[in-house]
């Protein structure tokens, strides 16, 4: 008995440890694919590769670890939105809202920034490799 019991649990562990992990709510991820409108909503982990986002109200959105490859930001409401450690690999964030935002940890590489909004916005630690900068005062660093 207590040899089945472990056996079983020694094939549940390393099972349960390889699935994914999906912290975002389904629901808000339709949400926003459907409406363009999620304020405040948890989209943290969120696959949203080559999503058409423009416009998008996303203000306090979470946002954390969410996979934007491609994604069409462009006037999208970021304001005070979590990015931190998201994917933003060859994202449009022309004229995008990212004042108070953080995008800590976070990937634009060869992402396309032109004139955001980044008022207290925060990039430390944030992968600007090959990103192009127009008219957008990002500081990168640290203290």
């Amino acid at each position: 008995m207590k040899l089945s019991l472990l056996a079983g649990i020694a094939v549940a562990i390393p099972v349960g440890l390889a699935m994914p992990v999906q912290a975002e709510n389904p629901a808000h991820v339709q949400q926003l694919l459907e409406t363009n409108l999620c304020q405040g909503c948890d989209l943290s982990g969120a696959d949203l590769t080559q999503a058409h986002l423009i416009g998008a109200d996303l203000r306090d959105a979470d946002l954390q670890g969410a996979i934007l490859i491609e994604a069409n930001l462009e006037g999208a409401d970021l304001s005070r939105a979590d990015l931190t450690g998201a994917n933003l690999t060859s994202a449009f964030l022309t004229n995008a809202q990212l004042d108070n935002a953080s995008l800590d940890q976070a990937n634009l590489t060869d992402a396309a920034i032109y004139f955001a909004d980044v008022d207290g916005a925060s990039f430390l630690d944030a992968d600007l490799t090959g990103a192009v900068v127009v008219g957008t005062p990002i500081s990168v660093g640290g203290d």
